[in-house]
């Protein structure tokens, strides 16, 4: 058990640390004119794009199984 628990606090710490870092790469402080040109680890519009995917498709298949 305190190993799963582990799993899933290391997960939603890698995430949380990869968006703070992401977010310093964008922000308007990280890109003056002294900043190098940085990109972002994460592609976070397409890891929205399919979050929502996911999460609909989910809806629709939990809204299938319900009606049976």
């Amino acid at each position: 058990m305190r190993m799963f628990l582990g799993m899933i606090l290391g997960a939603l710490l890698l995430g949380c640390g990869m968006y703070v870092y992401d977010s310093m790469q964008t922000s308007s402080v990280a890109n003056g004119e002294v900043a190098t040109t940085n990109r972002t680890i994460v592609n976070w519009d397409v890891a929205k794009a399919d979050w929502d995917a996911l999460r609909d498709r989910a809806h629709k298949d939990w809204v299938r199984i319900s009606s049976k």
